[in-house]
């Protein structure tokens, strides 16, 4: 088989892939491809010209496995993983690696994106064996999945004091034949500690006294000189940026506020910001933000365009909302399907070299801009010729523009022109390279984070393409990714939907759906999520001890059913499924809609109130249940312009309590409008102030109690 490295142009190569008349092939995929061929999986398909006999997950591998028995060899990883390239470069991509592998494994790939339940359960294998994981992720199974050894990445043969792929086949594959009373006993360990991790622990909902403990943990990791949290490497930590807007809030924290503020600045001047394009690599391998790891990820940009919308909101400062509007502009640009749903990602590396699509020299600039323009433009972003990334630049701000502007005696109205103008003359250059593969992958999960964000950012500046963005993404999830049976669905690619979806994909829609409600009032987008949310309990709940499983009771179940409660660069499904119920019962004032949200809740807290950080969304969930509530009825029709401006008024502002409804006038509702006009009724504290009309007066009186 003739292996095609990853060296070349990854769009072209994928588009080549999918273009394969695949009518002809037999079931391996011939001399010139393995089973990968026939996957809708972009990472998948980039494997699908290896010498290596690949499976997709499914019973077929594991029959064939224990028919021939052989181990089965599991390989995780996603279509814009550095180190999955590598690796596939040095030992997926060779004839010795595969020959080993054909001979001994039954060999199985898997996009961890589009099964985040196995994905999970064995990273959670890697973490208890090995303290930690990452992908690749490589993992030895028997043929009926259980585990007995994981890896991530290794080079092909030994060196630097790591041990080589090949030596770690041949020696697995000796164990499994002279051993296998080791392997037999190492698996049942595995298994009984998987099952022992498999669920939280539950304990009564505690007291403000969690939120504290988090906070002060937060301010002993945080960055002082570069802000954000930790050292190298280091992840913008949106979620711990979220928690310490609300509880700065709650207890007039203005230290809080800062570190936000500090964190949100930095990042932004940061080589982690794509200074051109737009939008958030995923994480900085140093602690100053300057060198990233440059893949960029859906995730990412909806996370932190709610952190710059929020901060917006909190603060008035005008920076944090244009850069949530350039994030949204990246996404619209490059991260959007001509049907509405959004991108997975883009790729860190371009022609087997990580970075380069990014990087710039002095003499590049020059060229794009012409040589006067490009001594200031070389100043402001730090391009010199030694580099500060392998004898090349990654674009940053070392200092703010204005102080830049101060510096320089540039006036700042007129530099911020020119940086418009160099921007798009420098992106132009830019796009002429060879680009980073993007994963054309729509994921439901992820859809919902960005709807979410939009629509926080359309209630924040009023600016309608925003809520376009969001609307079309509602339509294509509904259109695209819901089953005849009506069962939400995880990825969306080549036209066709695949696999029924999880937790996160369920839980993070209805967090898109009750933003676009509050955002709009289009009682539609309620009654949706309700509906998801109901589902959600048919599906996920453990009835037993209330949370959530991963995984639906109509769905695989890998190895154990698992509920994920840890939050990470997202949250869990289960913290955000308590937040939706909670929210949903306060807007339409079900009792058993908050009892389910604080069950969720209890699911979580033991193991909460031992590391209170790593479960910030669902303290953020909890922060939400303590309140006070500013509760805000509107009466009226939600498509009035003066009913609009009103909503304008509620979403400029920063209120983490708010629970947001719209009412017909009548006896039947009890609610009526103000001389006809769109009319506003707000409580709080359990009091309930005179109504108000007009967006200048509703805006006062949330001024005033929240």
């Amino acid at each position: 088989m003739d292996a095609i490295t990853t060296s070349g142009n990854e769009n072209l190569r994928i588009k080549r892939l999918v273009g394969v008349d695949k009518s002809s092939l037999p079931q391996d995929g011939g001399s010139q491809y393995n089973r990968l061929i026939f996957a809708r999986s972009p990472y998948l398909l980039q494997h699908a010209e290896n010498p290596v006999d690949w499976h997709q997950w499914g019973d077929g591998a594991f029959v064939r496995a224990k028919e021939e028995d052989k181990p089965v060899f599991l390989s995780i990883g996603y279509a814009t993983c550095h180190w999955c390239h590598v690796m596939e470069r040095e030992s997926f991509e060779d004839e010795e690696v595969a020959e080993l592998l054909n001979r001994h494994f039954i060999s199985i790939k898997v996009d961890r994106e589009e099964r985040p339940d196995v994905d999970d359960q064995y990273m959670t294998v890697a973490q208890m064996m090995k303290g930690g994981g990452g992908w690749p992720l490589n993992v030895f199974l028997t043929p009926d999945r259980q585990p007995f050894y994981v890896m991530t990445y290794l080079p092909k043969k030994s060196s630097q004091g790591m041990t080589g792929f090949m030596e770690i086949l041949e020696k697995v594959a000796d164990v499994w034949k002279t051993q296998r009373d080791v392997v037999e006993s190492s698996c049942a360990t595995i298994i009984k500690n998987l099952v022992e991790v498999a669920g939280p622990k539950p304990a009564p909902i505690p007291g403000s006294e969690i939120l504290e403990s988090a906070y002060h943990y937060l301010e002993m990791l945080y960055d002082r000189t570069w802000g954000g949290f930790g050292s190298a490497p280091k992840f913008p930590r949106p979620l711990f940026i979220s928690f310490l807007l609300r509880y700065g809030k709650k207890t007039k924290n203005e230290q809080a506020l800062e570190k936000v503020e500090h964190s949100l600045k930095m990042i932004r001047n940061g080589g982690i910001y794509d200074q051109l394009g737009f939008g958030f690599h995923r994480y900085s391998v140093d602690q100053k933000w300057l060198v990233p790891h440059f893949e960029k990820m859906l995730y990412d940009q909806a996370m932190l365009a709610m952190n710059y919308t929020e901060a917006f909101q909190a603060t008035g400062n005008a920076l944090y909302g244009k850069v949530a509007e350039e994030i949204f502009t990246h996404v619209q640009s490059d991260m959007t399907s001509p049907d509405g749903g959004f991108y997975s990602a883009r790729d860190a590396d371009t022609e087997g070299v990580e970075g380069k699509y990014y990087l710039w020299t002095p003499k590049e600039v020059g060229n794009a801009l012409g040589e006067e323009a490009a001594r200031t433009a070389c100043s402001l972003f730090d391009v010199t010729e030694r580099g500060n990334f392998e004898g090349e630049n990654i674009l940053h701000l070392d200092v703010p523009i204005e102080e830049f502007a101060l510096r320089e005696g540039i006036p700042l109205s007129s530099l911020n022109t020119d940086i418009e103008k160099w921007r798009k003359q420098m992106l132009n250059v830019r796009e002429e390279r060879v680009t980073p593969l993007r994963d054309d992958k729509i994921l439901t999960a992820w859809n919902g984070l960005m709807i979410a964000a939009l629509a926080k950012g359309f209630a924040a500046t009023g600016q309608e393409r925003f809520l376009e963005l969001a609307e079309r993404a509602v339509v294509f999830i509904r259109e695209k990714l819901v089953s005849k049976e009506g069962r939400l669905l995880r990825s969306h690619y080549l036209g066709e939907s695949s696999i029924p979806g999880f937790l996160e994909d369920y839980a993070f829609f209805t967090w898109g759906l009750i933003e676009m409600y509050e955002a709009t009032l289009n009682a539609d987008y309620l009654l949706e999520a309700v509906h998801y949310s109901r589902e959600s309990l048919r599906l996920f709940v453990d009835e037993e001890s209330y949370g959530f499983f991963d995984t639906g009771f109509d769905a695989e179940n890998v190895l154990v059913r698992k509920k994920s409660t840890l939050d990470g660069v997202i949250p869990s499904g289960n913290s955000v499924a308590a937040m939706n119920f909670l929210r949903i019962g306060k807007i339409i004032e079900s009792t058993k809609f908050k009892e389910e949200g604080q069950g969720i809740l209890r699911s979580m807290m033991g193991d909460a109130l031992q590391q209170p950080a790593a479960y910030s969304g669902a303290l953020m969930a909890l922060e939400y249940l303590q309140g006070p509530d500013v509760d805000v009825t509107m009466v009226g029709n939600p498509e009035d312009p003066v009913m609009k401006e009103m909503l304008r008024s509620i979403g400029q502002r920063f209120i983490p309590h708010l629970a947001l409804r719209v009412k017909n006038e009548g006896a039947d509702t009890g609610y009526k409008t103000l001389d006809g006009k769109p009319t506003a009724y707000v409580c709080h504290y359990g009091t309930c102030r005179p109504p108000v009309t007009g967006a200048e007066n509703l805006g006062r009186l949330l001024d005033e109690i929240a």
